[in-house]
């Protein structure tokens, strides 16, 4: 796999530093989540990681992190900016000791600037980006995008982007640095199209009102007859045409495709015609076509469907789910999800500890003060 023999400690956290930690170990990195001493994780995100569970309101708990980083290639970390410093394990610190550290930092407003120390979620990030305003129906308030756009795009596989290309740039350097993945910048940066193309005339009218942006008739959802949907996507002429033959349209009796104020009347007429048969139905006539129709699936139905079963979109995961499959695919090194349950809190404590050089009797006495939490099933001693 790509990453084999690439070390991480993933301090624990919420869902963007998680995906991160995931990507980074399904494309075969060896990934050590630092949890906090408790029953439970809400990580659902973790297969192929370890655990290890570490107070880190004791000294002693914050040298095991500082010990582990020693021969860490990357520590991905989510706090907000301070909090790792005041620990003593900011990144002048721990890169001191180890200069190929790889210091990522997933935070949604980034180290520096007035909002750095804000709370915030995956809808305050995409507002602050710009993306959010261009989202939504027109005369309707921006809608968010459940939480894919900073979470996930521009936060957790952006910074798996960064952590990659400065392990690349290590192999030239010999040095780690900071990797400062900002969900705000990310999620700007994914949306480097919608800015640079309003020079082309793409986005010319209010939200909602523009090919892209379910303004136009020919690239919306449609309701079938059973109450499921199809997404249409026809915006070449020649994918329109051929969406108007299957759909049995006269073109002659439908407003010409780029006659923008004649778009809501083009789409009642696309409206009835959906409405007339199930989404089954609908399949049977655009499979396989360049009419740009698909059916709009629910996760359950995408990971049956022919198409993704073919191509392997889902796979079985250790606990019976199917769940999408790490992507992109490498032809030499492909990623291997883990098909091993998530990992509970502390479950590989003593094992860990012992593989990084320290003693049985080190173990026992980091149990004994409250510094490590040990998993009676992971103990050793």
């Amino acid at each position: 796999m790509a990453l084999r023999g690439v070390k991480v400690l993933e301090m624990a956290g919420l869902a963007p530093a998680p995906f991160c930690g995931m990507i980074l170990a399904d494309f075969g990195a060896t990934v050590i989540r630092v949890d906090r001493p408790q029953d439970h994780s809400l990580d659902t995100m973790a297969r192929g990681k370890r655990s290890i569970a570490v107070n880190l309101k004791e000294k002693s708990g914050v040298d095991v992190v500082r010990r582990l980083c020693k021969t860490a290639d990357v520590l991905l970390e989510p706090y907000r900016p301070g909090v790792m410093e005041k620990m003593g394990l900011g990144p002048k610190d721990l890169m001191k000791e180890n200069d190929r550290l790889i210091y990522a930092r997933l935070t949604g407003f980034g180290q520096t600037g007035p909002f750095s120390s804000m709370a915030g979620h995956d809808i305050n990030y995409v507002a602050m980006s710009g993306m959010l305003s261009m989202l939504g129906r027109h005369g309707e308030k921006p809608t968010a995008p459940i939480n894919l756009l900073a979470d996930f795009a521009g936060g957790g596989m952006t910074c798996a982007l960064g952590i990659s290309l400065a392990l690349f740039e290590r192999t030239r350097s010999g040095k780690g640095q900071v990797v400062d993945s900002a969900m705000v910048q990310g999620a700007a940066y994914l949306g480097t199209f919608l800015k640079t193309s309003q020079s082309i005339g793409l986005w010319p009218g209010e939200r909602g009102c523009n090919v892209l942006d379910t303004g136009a008739s020919f690239y919306d959802t449609f309701a079938t007859s059973d109450g499921k949907y199809m997404a249409v996507g026809a915006i070449e002429g020649q994918f329109y045409r051929e969406l108007l033959r299957l759909l049995e349209i006269d073109p002659e009796s439908v407003p010409p495709q780029m006659s923008l104020d004649e778009w809501p009347q083009a789409k009642d007429i696309f409206a009835k015609k959906f409405a007339s048969r199930t989404q089954a139905e609908w399949c049977k006539v655009f499979d396989g076509t360049d009419a740009c129709v698909t059916p709009v699936l629910s996760m359950e139905e995408a990971a049956e469907h022919p198409h993704n079963k073919a191509v392997g979109t889902y796979f079985t995961d250790g606990e019976g789910e199917r769940t999408p499959a790490p992507a992109p695919l490498l032809s030499r090194s492909p990623a291997n999800p883990a098909l091993s349950r998530q990992p509970m809190v502390g479950e590989h404590s003593c094992s860990v500890l012992l593989e990084n050089g320290f003693s049985e009797e080190d173990v026992a006495r980091l149990a004994s003060t409250g510094a490590v939490m040990l998993r009676q099933e992971s103990s050793k001693l």
